[in-house]
């Protein structure tokens, strides 16, 4: 007799066929059945998040009395196989499902309650698994320590490696000048270690700000359970789970001040989302930087030429893209339409929970994700290969009429704007039209024009006049 591929299993709404070979049970299986909508399980890190949790849980119960040292045993060994190689295709619910996730938990409930059983040990997935839990805040804590553990291992190294790759970048390019550009017109010169330690700089403070958000990301509310009271929780079982979760995942996470605050809003993710998307918009500002001082070679700025990736055309041969810093803008713009989806999950804080917690989940670690990936990438094929054209950059710069601006203390505004505009007319040098112009000495106004010396900053003195 063939066996047959469904198992019958019961709840209290009724019957449902689960497949043979499943280790979840029938409330995944209605939610499978329910919401048939993207096909986009949650991410791995979110379930790892879950199952740390629950492990957590499992030691503090036994603790506490609640659990026998048996059953949280077999809790405990069963988290430690799926944490070993999370089996992705026993966590199929869709990220859009019901709004507290209820699913979401109650999967991982019947997945660590069947390998349990396999053990020979009787452990019911609402009773043990979830005890002293409730959707309502292990699904927000699942959020912030699968968002805290994203930062810590993902985006916070990579950002870090980022900024210390510029630096070093910058270091080995600090005699070199270049044009300065406000509105994509010639300015004042610039050194182009200068430029680079600005990148820089923008990515030190995106570190410092996701940092600041994380301390409130690292806080949970777990032992609130349905509505932040701590309904059918021991008295100390938040201080106790927590401290065993932070034993165990290596983070300080704390206890939220208001467990019905960290129920029923989703603020500390809202504010690190917006941290995110200050981060894609940095990075958006140095990969397009890039791609301008890459343009050309011959009809662009040709400042530098970035790493030659992979042929840009399939009709145009020797065609060479920007294809890195191009990968890394459509990250930003990625991520700042996650931050937008946040956002608007975030208003759905009604009463006692907020109800668009999966959303809030998928697209949190989306973006954490994407901005680490696209920093290695920005960092490791983009800023440490690129070459610097220098004889182009001292071409323009030697034509760059703005340079008159050195002059305005000596000559005035209006003296200079007119030595410009001739300079810029006749395609000459300002030093030599300045020459014509002032009364100021070559050998003067080669030292009050000399753009290293400008990009110094201060006022350009010195008035030895032409005999």
């Amino acid at each position: 007799m063939i066996e047959k591929p469904f198992r019958i299993e019961r709840d209290s709404m009724g019957e449902r066929e689960v497949p043979q070979d499943a280790l979840y049970g029938i409330q995944t299986q209605r939610a499978i059945d329910n919401f048939p909508v993207s096909g986009i399980p949650l991410p791995e890190r979110f379930i790892q998040a879950g199952l740390l949790i629950k492990r957590a849980a499992a030691e503090t119960n036994r603790e506490l009395e609640l659990l026998s040292d048996t059953q949280a045993d077999a809790i405990v060994a069963a988290i430690d196989h799926l944490l070993a190689a999370v089996p992705m295709a026993q966590f199929p619910v869709d990220v859009f499902q019901t709004g507290s996730g209820t699913s979401s938990n109650m999967n991982i409930n019947e997945v660590i309650a069947t390998l349990a059983a396999q053990q020979g040990v009787a452990v019911h997935p609402n009773d043990h698994v979830n005890m002293s839990q409730s959707s309502n805040d292990v699904i927000p804590s699942m959020i912030h320590v699968s968002a805290a553990l994203a930062l810590e291992q993902q985006l916070l190294p990579a950002l870090g490696q980022l900024a210390a790759d510029i630096r070093q970048r910058a270091a080995g390019l600090d005699t070199v000048c270049k044009t300065g550009r406000t509105h994509l017109m010639d300015a004042m010169p610039i050194r182009l270690s200068q430029e680079l330690t600005a990148w820089a700089t923008q990515i030190d403070n995106n570190i410092e700000r996701i940092q600041e958000s994380r301390r409130r990301i690292q806080q949970l509310p777990l032992g609130g359970t349905a509505v932040g009271t701590g309904i059918n929780a021991h008295p100390a079982f938040a201080k106790r789970v927590i401290e065993a979760l932070s034993r165990d995942s290596g983070l300080p996470f704390t206890v939220k001040p208001s467990p019905m605050e960290g129920l029923s809003s989703q603020d500390s993710a809202v504010e690190l989302s917006g941290q995110l998307r200050v981060t894609a918009i940095s990075l958006h500002k140095i990969a397009n930087d890039l791609r301008w001082m890459n343009s050309g070679p011959i009809a662009g700025l040709g400042e530098i030429e970035l790493t030659a990736l992979q042929p840009g055309s399939s009709i145009m041969p020797g065609k060479i893209n920007p294809v890195i810093p191009e990968a890394v803008m459509m990250v930003s713009a990625q991520v700042t339409g996650n931050d937008a989806c946040i956002a608007m999950a975030g208003q759905s804080g009604n009463f006692q929970l907020n109800t668009m917690l999966p959303l809030i989940a998928y697209n949190l670690l989306q973006s954490i994700e994407l901005l680490a990936n696209a920093a290695w990438l920005l960092a490791d094929k983009a800023i440490a290969g690129f070459k610097v054209n220098e004889q182009q950059l001292q071409q323009r710069l030697a034509l760059n009429p703005i340079l008159v601006t050195a002059l305005n203390p000596i000559v005035g505004y209006e003296k200079a704007a007119e030595i410009c505009k001739q300079a810029y007319r006749e395609g000459r040098p300002v030093v030599d039209v300045a020459e014509e112009q002032t009364t100021l000495t070559r050998d003067e106004l080669e030292r009050l024009l000399d753009p290293v010396q400008l990009t110094r900053g201060g006022i350009q003195a010195g008035t030895n006049k032409k005999k």
